[in-house]
C-alpha cells in the first residue's frame, strides 16, 4: 500500500456539502491524509484474543427498577404552590 492513502478531496467536499478554495483543498487533503495514515497504523496492532466491544469501558444499566411507589401527600405537594384550588395547582392561562 502507498504511504499516502488516495484521497479525493473534491468528493469529500461534495459529500460534506462544503465549498473549498484551492488552498483549503490542499490543506485539508494533507490533514485528512495524515488522519488516514494514523488509522492505517492501527491495522498493525495485534488484537488477537481481544473481544469486540462498542465501548472502552463496561456499560451497565444505571436505571432503577420500575417499581410503583406512593407519591407525596397532597398537602406536601401543594405546600410551595403559589396558588391552589381543590387540591390542584393553579397556573396562568396560556391558551386564549
Amino acid at each position: 500500500m502507498a504511504d499516502t492513502p488516495e484521497l479525493d478531496i473534491d468528493r469529500v467536499a461534495h459529500l460534506a456539502r462544503i465549498a473549498l478554495t484551492p488552498e483549503e483543498k490542499t490543506a485539508y487533503a494533507a490533514q485528512l491524509g495524515d488522519v488516514l495514515k494514523h488509522i492505517k497504523q492501527l491495522e498493525q496492532v495485534d488484537v488477537t484474543g481481544v473481544e469486540p466491544t462498542a465501548h472502552a469501558f463496561a456499560v451497565e444499566n444505571v436505571w432503577a427498577d420500575d417499581v410503583a411507589q406512593g407519591g407525596l401527600p397532597v398537602e406536601e405537594a401543594l405546600r410551595n404552590a403559589p396558588q391552589q384550588r381543590q387540591n390542584m395547582i393553579v397556573v396562568p392561562k396560556v391558551v386564549e
